[in-house]
């Protein structure tokens, strides 16, 4: 029992500048101020946490008052102030834990023991620790001391948030900015120490460990204290990413094999897979996205050194970065940002993440469809005015001669067979009667125009000498038209209306719509003029039914009828008109259920409530 169990990273903290790792450039400069005896009355240390901000105060204080320092500048560790240094009996050295000792008072403390000198030893350091947490009144009070302290005074203040110190306290301190311990640097410090535990561990273990502690060193050493007593002193490769709860990336490259494969199915069961061990939807995409991170790095050979994966992976991940292009990476590594961003919001956290799944897998499929012989073709727009294409037409205009008469000989459509090339440019088109051959008699046509019979027959034998529109079209244009005669439009009468109705009823039956087929069946139809008759209609919910098919039914009605100007209005029948009652407001339902209930005004009277109108 006299063997008290000690955490490694209380056990293997560095006792001078030379084992600290990952910090050269601070220990470098403190080592070489103190041989020089350039000491700063005032530090601050500031970096993240666990990389050597508080051991390096530490280390600092008991060198500086170390009796016997060595020529490089580091403590001797034999000497009496070291020695009471280590067992924590040194009274030139005082550490303030300013998270729980922020208040005024307890600054004013500092500064009443500032006043005395040290009783052995040539400095007294103040070492405060997490000085961001100080309020502001308590900083106020420690600027004057900070500025002008004593020559045997020296404070080192350490803190992970720099900006949230003020200004003056800033300016009143050398700053010395620690940064986060590289991953190689994580695992030699690891080695070193399993070496003198005698723990067996490889070094992929040794690197996951790393990497999971992001850069902090008693993270890393108490992740270590935990997987070696999970596996009894045996650290490997699978039981440090049990007991992390790590992801293989063996899992990430099936994924993205899957995915750049469009094996849908594949990639929905290898999620199942990895749901059903536990992992949950935002860990595998924070972990994928990474694993995609890193797979863009392996790009581009000048950022390979970016890449930080376990020893014996490099060539694999380049292998793969060759075979995916950098669009689909980028593409991939948006869609899991954000799918990330809003995975907390998602109410069903498995369709979430399957439905990430489906877009990556078809997203290959976007990107080469997006392709045009080689160019990236830029998205159409759907959401703004886009215009139309037109191509203008020519208008047709005929010139007489001043002792031609024109006939009109009936109402004509023109229909374009050929396109016409763009005419040119004709100062004084003039039409000359010439001899024609008589056309086809066309069969629509009505008597208002007779053909000539004859081959010799000329425009001016037609009609009496009078010139006619028809043959100047025809003579001009030739075969390009094709010249119609309107058909004469048929008057609306109940007889002509009657049958279409009834056979746009049954059209209607056929194709579904009975409630249509029913108010056209039960409605009745009252004739107005020759192009005008009246529906009427027992309530308005017969006539939106009616209204649906008012376009086709008219449309079919003026193609029966010859005739483009046929409508019809719509008359409800008083007697079946449906009244819609206004719905009441707050205040109108309350009265009436007063009204009704005299008893509900009273206890309202009573309770003096008032009613939220």
């Amino acid at each position: 029992m006299d063997n008290k169990f000690i955490v490694s990273a209380r056990k293997y903290r560095p006792q001078n500048f030379n084992t600290v790792v990952g910090q050269s450039h601070i220990t470098t400069t403190l080592k070489n101020a103190i041989k020089n005896n350039q000491l700063a009355h005032a530090f601050l240390f500031c970096g993240p946490r666990g990389v050597g901000k508080t051991t390096c105060a530490r280390i600092l204080a008991k060198t500086i008052n170390c009796l016997n320092q060595t020529p490089e500048g580091e403590a001797c560790n034999t000497c009496s102030s070291c020695v009471s240094f280590d067992a924590g009996a040194s009274m030139n050295i005082h550490e303030l834990d300013a998270a729980s000792n922020n208040s005024v008072d307890d600054i004013r403390s500092l500064v009443e023991q500032v006043r005395f000198a040290p009783q052995a030893g040539k400095y007294k350091v103040y070492i405060v620790d997490e000085v961001h947490m100080l309020s502001a009144s308590a900083f106020n009070a420690f600027l004057k001391t900070l500025e002008e302290p004593p020559p045997y005074a020296i404070f080192i203040l350490a803190t992970t948030e720099k900006h949230k110190i003020l200004p003056t306290i800033l300016s009143r301190c050398q700053i010395f900015d620690f940064k986060r311990i590289t991953t190689n640097d994580t695992v030699e410090h690891l080695e070193e120490i399993i070496g003198k535990e005698g723990i067996k561990a490889d070094k992929a273990s040794l690197q996951v460990i790393a990497q999971k502690s992001e850069g902090c060193m008693r993270d890393a050493l108490s992740i270590l204290d935990k997987i070696v007593s999970f596996t009894s002193g045996e650290v490997n490769y699978q039981n440090t990413l049990e007991h992390l709860n790590i992801l293989d990336h063996d899992y990430y490259f099936k994924l993205l094999d899957s995915l750049i494969a469009q094996d849908m199915a594949g990639a929905i069961l290898l999620y199942d897979e990895i749901n059903r061990k536990g992992f949950e939807g935002d860990m595998v995409l924070n972990g994928f996205a990474e694993f995609i991170r890193n797979i863009l790095v392996c790009k581009d050979a000048r950022a390979i050194h970016l890449l930080d994966v376990v020893e014996g992976m490099q060539e694999k991940y380049r292998s793969v970065a060759a075979s995916v292009s950098a669009g689909y990476l980028v593409s991939a590594l948006n869609i899991l940002n954000e799918a990330e961003v809003s995975f907390k919001m998602a109410r069903n956290k498995r369709l979430h993440v399957e439905l990430v799944i489906i877009k990556l897998n078809f997203l290959q499929q976007a990107i080469e469809l997006s392709n045009q012989d080689g160019n990236i073709v830029k998205k159409k727009r759907v959401d703004g005015p886009v215009a139309i294409n037109y191509k203008p037409v020519q208008p047709v205009q005929i010139v007489i001669t001043s002792n031609t008469v024109v006939t009109p000989a009936g109402k004509l459509y023109v229909e374009e067979k050929k396109p016409v090339p763009e005419p040119q440019k004709v100062l004084e088109p003039v039409i000359k009667p010439q001899p024609i051959q008589a056309p086809q008699p066309q069969p629509a046509a009505s008597a208002a125009y007779q053909p000539a019979t004859q081959a010799g027959d000329t425009p001016a034998a037609i009609g009496g000498g009078k010139r006619n529109i028809l043959d100047a079209l025809r003579n001009k244009y030739g075969d390009r038209y094709s010249v119609e005669v309107v058909k004469d439009p048929i008057p609306v009468t109940l007889e002509s209306l009657q049958p279409h109705w009834e056979h746009f009823i049954g059209k209607l039956k056929e194709e579904g719509k009975i409630s249509q087929a029913n108010a056209f069946a039960t409605c009745t139809i009252d004739i107005v003029d020759d192009s005008t008759f009246t529906v009427r209609v027992d309530s308005t919910l017969q006539q939106k039914f009616i209204e649906q098919e008012k376009t086709v039914i008219l449309d079919y009605l003026q193609r029966h009828h010859h005739n483009k100007f046929i409508v019809f209005n719509f008359v409800v029948n008083e007697g079946e008109r449906e009244i819609v009652e206004k719905p009441l407001n707050s205040k109108e339902r309350f009265e009436k259920m007063a009204n009704k209930y005299p008893l509900l005004r009273t206890l309202r009277d009573n309770l003096k409530m008032d009613i939220d109108y």
